[in-house]
């Protein structure tokens, strides 16, 4: 509900017309929540144990609406609702409205049997979910996947960066890594990026060309996962099930990161641990990003209209012409129209939608109309989706 600072207004109106209305969604949608996170401590030293409303504050001070409902029971329901009765933008707003609040109580799916404790306060608008990026006041320690934590059983015995809280010491370490693949390989994500998405629209034209109509994805993929969804949503997956298969990717990366893995030593991380979270962020990302943003992105677009269309080739064409015929970082920075397209895809059906924070201390959370008292260590979430 929170629109991103990189927005462009023009964009805004081309995309407006084409999200969803607020009708309830039956579509199955498995959450994936993902949390931001910086790698520098707090500087504020003995801080107190409950902070109140700014004197410049006029909100009143609210109980917090909602409720968990029975024991097992309630969850339970909840889950139904968000998974397949309401849907995800239904769940929320629906409830948003009952209570008259943008801050509630509810639980959090995917609960009984995988979360051992749903119950988390929403936050719904733009003024109350700032908190949850203010790490003197929630810690984001093993809340990646939102109220539970997959086994480590899978990972050697490790947490991931992912779970890890911004004041632990191996969340810079790790991040400083990842930051230095990420440099390492930069004059080749590019060049490799092209070759390969070059052939398969090359495919897709072609059968687009023959058949009239073509499939960016393969539909019997998510035919698949639908029907084996109810599972997963009630269920951990052990990991002896998919340890197999995850050893081999792991003894690929082992043998494969040389490099990286030696730079992980010269700051203090085994190369077991270190191979670990490459192999976690190399995966997870790819998928995130290839899987379900990329097409997210073409979706968009193709839905803004020929105007866009015409603006964006325009743009991007006469950037790569002044470049030698060259795509490189330096020509998407010359490409302002482009950029604002990603972003607003990116704010419009995010790959990630939600954060969460589990609050360090009681604490005070404003809305646009009112004042809430968190008590410590309640469970704070933001949901982002379409307005």
């Amino acid at each position: 509900m929170a629109s991103s600072a990189f927005s462009s207004p023009c964009l805004q109106s081309q995309f407006k017309s084409l999200r969803k209305s607020s009708k309830p969604s039956t579509r199955r949608s498995f959450f994936n929540p993902i949390t931001a996170s910086v790698s520098e401590k707090p500087t504020i030293s003995n801080l107190p144990e409950t902070v109140s409303p700014t004197e410049s504050s006029k909100l009143p001070l609210r109980k917090i609406p909602g409720d968990y409902g029975l024991p097992l029971i309630g969850p339970i329901k909840d889950r139904l609702d968000y998974f397949y009765k309401q849907g995800k933008e239904e769940y929320f707003k629906s409830r948003a409205q009952k209570y008259r609040s943008t801050v509630y109580k509810a639980n959090m799916p995917p609960g009984p049997f995988i979360s051992p404790d749903p119950r988390v306060v929403v936050v719904l608008d733009g003024k109350s979910f700032s908190v949850l990026f203010d790490v003197t006041k929630v810690e984001k320690k093993d809340l990646f996947t939102g109220t539970y934590m997959p086994s480590t059983d899978l990972t050697g015995g490790y947490r991931i960066l992912s779970y890890l809280d911004p004041s632990e010491t191996k969340h810079g370490q790790l991040k400083q890594l990842l930051f230095y693949l990420l440099k390492s390989r930069r004059d080749y994500v590019i060049p490799e990026f092209s070759s390969t998405y070059s052939q398969l629209f090359e495919s897709l034209e072609k059968d687009l060309a023959s058949k009239g109509k073509v499939s960016f994805s393969d539909p019997g993929e998510q035919a698949a996962f639908s029907f084996v969804e109810p599972t997963i949503h009630t269920f951990r997956l052990p990991a002896f099930i998919i340890k197999k298969d995850y050893q081999r990717l792991y003894d690929y990366f082992y043998s494969s990161g040389g490099s990286v893995l030696d730079e992980a030593e010269r700051m203090g991380l085994t190369r077991e641990e270190a191979c670990h979270n490459i192999l976690f962020a190399t995966c997870f990302n790819t998928f995130g990003g290839l899987k379900i943003f990329f097409p997210n992105v073409l979706k968009w677009i193709g839905r803004a209209g020929v105007k866009l269309h015409t603006q964006l080739a325009q743009e991007i064409r006469s950037v790569i012409k002044s470049n030698g015929g060259q795509i490189t970082m330096a020509a998407l920075e010359q490409m302002p129209l482009m950029k604002s397209a990603v972003y607003e895809a990116f704010r419009i059906e995010p790959p990630v939608p939600a954060q969460y924070g589990r609050a360090k201390r009681d604490l005070i959370i404003e809305s646009h109309d009112a004042a809430f008292e968190v008590k410590r260590p309640d469970d704070i979430r933001v949901p982002t989706f379409r307005d």
